[in-house]
Parts: C-alpha cells; structure tokens; sequence
C-alpha cells in the first residue's frame, strides 16, 4: 500500500491534468500580438522602411509654387515743378499680385545619391534588427515558458515529497508509540517535514514570479501550460559538427548581418561627405505671372508672364574646412563600424560554441539522469521493503526519497536546458524559425 502511494506520487509529481494547457506555439502567437518588445521592433522597420523614400526624393524634381498679393500706395511729387503746370502731386494706390510656379531637376548630386544608397541600407538594417526581434521573442517566450514549468516541477516534488514525509512521520510516530523505534525517527521526520513546508512555500513564490515574467512577454496572466511529455527522446542539432554552426553564425548571424550593413552605410556616408568638394549642377524652370492694376505713373496696370528654363550649377569654393571636417569624422565612424562588426562575429562565434555545448553537454547530463531515476527508484523501493521488515530506519527511507525527487527534478531540467540551448545554437546562426518551435512544441503532452 505504502509502495502505491509512493509511486503515484512521485509519477504525478511531473504531470499536469488540464487537458485544455496551452502550449508553447500558442503562447508564442499571444506574444507576437501582445509583447511590447517586438511590436516596437515592428514599428521600427516601418519607420526605416521610409529612409528608402525620403533618399529617393533628392534624385526627384522638386516643384514649388509661391505668391503674394500687395497693395502699394504711391505719393509723388516733383523736386522742380514745371511752371507751365504747377505744382502738381500724385497720390495713388494700385494693387500687385504675382506668383511664381518653379521645377528643380537635380542633374549631378553626388550627395544626393548616396543619400539615397544609405536610405536604401537603412532599411535592410532595421529588416535585420526586426528579424533578431523575432528570434529573440521566440528565445523568451521559450524560456519563459520552460522556466514556468521548471518552477512546477518543483513545487510538485516538494508537495509529493511533503506528503511521503508526512506519511513517514506519522508511521514513526506510530512506531514510537509501541516502542519500536526510538524518537529520533520521530524528530528526523518532523525536521524534514518543517523543511519541506519552508521550500514549498519559496517554490511557490518562485512559480508566482516565473508566471508574471511570461505575462509580461504575452501581455495577459497564463494558464495551465502543456508540459514536456514523460521520457521524450532529445538529439543533437544537425550538423552535429560545432565548428560548421561557428561559422554559419559568424556571417548569418542577424546582428553581424547588421553590423556589415553599418560598415556599407560608413563606407557611403564617407562618399557623401566628399563630395561636398564636387560640382552640382540642376535643371531649371519656372514661370512668372504678374498682375499689376490701379493708376500707376511709374508702369502702367497690365499683366506680365515671364518663363525662364535652363540650368544652373555651382561649384564649391571653400566651406570653411567642414567637408574636410566630415569626412575625417566619418572615417573614423568607418573604424567604429569595422569594430562594432568584428565584436558582433565574435559574440556569435562564441554564442554558438556555448549552446552548442550547451546541448552536447544537456544530452549527456540527461541520460545520466535518466539513469540515477532508475537507481534512485530502485534504492527506494529497497529502503521501503527495509523499513517494514526492520532492517532500515526512517532516515534512510526519507534519504532515498528526497534523491529521488531531486533526481527526477533535475532530470526535467536538464531537458529543458538543453531544449532552450538547441533553439540558442540556432538562433546564433541566425536560423532560428517559427518551424523550430513547432518541433519543439510536438514534444509537449497536448
């Protein structure tokens, strides 16, 4: 009877009994809806999507129309009057309106087209922070979700082990009553007992703060979460080959993706300085229309037009040492660039020698967990057949349990690390996609 109850214990110990548990697929399309992380990626890809725009509009013609509408009052009267007239004085007032309809083509702007190139990379480089986003949404829904149910599991060893203790103190306390053991057995349990109630309650808390951190990623409190199917079967990434996921991490990785952009943008925007020091040249037009009315001595009412069309260039002389200026600022922005690229390949390199032996090292960790469940099962029921026939104390019964549930404990951790590292390992490369989750998800119990 007592080995029944053991037994069921600790096989639910790790098992939720909500049939309706989300699982990590459906979290994961909560958070691409509600986690504010990503949606700001989002908005920042819209955003730079525009740079390709606003560049663009320096190669186009810009036409402008402008106006105004006066009227002038007008005193004359002569310095030396004629006799034959007098003294004669013209007070008028006439009105003006004119406006002018002006087209400027750019014909060579360097300046310009590398605006319009840097625009154009811009918006590859916010694509390329909006991808490592989403790689980064799935790594934290992931672990999150894992953590959760990390902190279950523990909770539920500790509950499964609180209730055995209870039942093996009150068998010595029985034991005791008869006179068949001696109270240290009786203080032995009740000490572990204690024990138990105090890490219930820190694995409770600990399972509270694991929930909120996932309900700041989905936006909203989770529910029942699928847990990890008994006894799955976890293998190592293919290739299984750690210097080929080195490499495909250093070039495909998002943020060395995003990094080379920025040396390119460097590269144009050294253009683009130097060429402060060239020539400019635009196409011109436009067209003049006044109208002039009242009593004007000066020029006399009527309409005007006036069409002008040519083209106009400019070269620069001397801009007080600024393009020198820029261009000496932007080399060494160019330098930055080169750094910031070789510190991102090395952050990526050493990223996916981590998960890599993150997972290599999970695999093994876990089979020989698997191994310890069996002896500590094993070493379990010994004790328990010991004990009723009297040749093991209650100590070595509550020994042999709590190594049993710190080995299945760490057994389902050790899974879920080396799940996470796998999606690490693939995220470093920059491979990482939602079809990994979805494997991921088929070895949750739905």
């Amino acid at each position: 009877m007592r080995n029944t109850l053991i037994a069921t214990l600790i096989a639910g110990a790790f098992v939720s009994f909500d049939a309706q548990a989300a699982d990590l697929l459906q979290i994961y399309k909560q958070a691409l809806t509600n986690d504010p992380v990503f949606a700001s990626a989002r908005a920042a890809m819209v955003a730079g999507e525009e740079k390709i725009a606003q560049g663009r509009s320096g190669l186009l013609p810009n036409v402008a129309v402008n106006g105004s509408y006066t009227t002038n009052g007008l005193n004359y009267a002569p310095a030396q009057p004629n006799p034959a007239v007098g003294l004669v004085n013209y007070n008028t007032h006439y009105p003006v309106s004119t406006y002018t309809v002006a087209l400027t083509q750019p014909l060579f702007r360097m300046t310009n087209w590398e605006q319009y190139q840097i625009g154009v990379l811009s918006a590859a480089a916010t694509e390329a922070q909006f991808a490592q986003a989403q790689e980064d949404l799935m790594l934290r829904v992931a672990q999150a979700y894992f953590d959760v149910l990390t902190s279950q599991d523990t909770l539920a060893s500790i509950q499964a082990n609180k209730v055995a203790i209870t039942e093996q103190l009150a068998s010595a306390k029985r034991n005791f009553e008869v006179g068949t053991t001696t109270i240290t057995d009786t203080n032995e349990a009740q000490s572990r007992y204690d024990l138990a109630v105090a890490q219930e309650l820190g694995a409770q808390n600990d399972l509270e703060i694991k929930r909120t951190a996932l309900e700041q990623i989905i936006g909203k409190p989770p529910g029942d979460l699928a847990p990890l199917r008994t006894g799955v079967k976890l293998t190592l990434p293919q290739p299984a080959q750690m210097d080929k996921w080195v490499d495909s991490a250093e070039h495909e990785n998002f943020a060395v993706v995003g990094q080379k952009i920025n040396v390119e943008i460097a590269q144009r925007t050294i253009k683009s300085n130097r060429a402060g020091h060239y020539p400019t040249a635009d196409f011109i037009a436009q067209r003049v229309h006044t109208n002039q009315g009242g009593d004007n001595i000066v020029e006399q009412p009527g309409v005007s037009n006036q069409t002008v069309a040519g083209v106009q260039w400019t070269i620069p002389i001397f801009s007080g040492f600024a393009v020198d200026s820029k261009v000496k600022e932007s080399v060494a922005l160019e330098d930055k660039a080169e750094q910031d690229l070789e510190n991102a390949r090395r952050t990526a390199a050493q990223a996916a020698r981590q998960s890599y032996l993150g997972v290599a090292s999970g695999l093994s960790q876990v089979s020989a967990y698997e191994a310890a469940e069996v002896s500590s099962q094993s070493s379990l029921d010994s004790n328990l057949l010991g004990y009723q026939v009297g040749i093991r104390i209650n100590i070595d019964v509550l020994n042999a349990q709590q190594q049993l549930y710190n080995t299945r404990q760490t057994l389902a951790k050790a899974r879920y690390d080396t799940i996470v590292n796998g999606l690490r390992l693939k995220s470093a490369a920059g491979s990482l996609k939602e079809d990994d989750l979805i494997a991921v998800n088929t070895l949750l119990n739905h």
